[in-house]
């Protein structure tokens, strides 16, 4: 088994976005109107991409959206090894200060463990709720 972390063009995750994120919606629920600004990422085990991230910095700040792994792949460590490579990325990005993401409330601890912290800031979408949660970087 191989496994490879390398950028990819944003059609590459759309399929996986839509199959773990939002599979009762349309594709398109999960294409992002700045799609093409961001850096894209997979993580490919044996060829195949199985888990996706899309950073979008913009100033001093960078966002990571649409973060998905393969059901039948996650709990296996691999969307830790996604994160923890677009955090090194970012951090070697001198002039990023902050990180930050919209977190699914249920996975709050899965981003604690990177040391994000929870804001006060919080939203629903369909009938999910999230919080936004940051780490400062620089």
């Amino acid at each position: 088994m191989s496994i490879k972390i390398k950028e990819i063009h944003a059609t590459e995750t759309y399929h996986l976005r839509h199959q773990v994120m939002w599979p009762n919606k349309p594709q398109e629920f999960v294409m992002l109107d700045n799609d093409e600004e961001g850096i894209h990422f997979g993580l490919l085990k044996d060829s195949i991409i199985i888990s996706v991230i899309s950073l979008f910095i913009e100033n001093n700040v960078a966002q990571f959206r649409k973060f998905a792994t393969k059901i039948s792949e996650q709990g296996n460590g691999y969307g830790s090894v996604l994160l923890t490579h677009v955090m090194n990325v970012v951090s070697k990005e001198k002039k990023i200060d902050k990180l930050w993401c919209n977190a699914r409330v249920d996975k709050t601890l899965f981003y604690e463990r990177f040391g994000m912290v929870q804001t006060t800031k919080k939203f629903s979408k369909g009938d999910i709720q999230y919080i936004i949660m940051e780490k400062n970087v620089s």
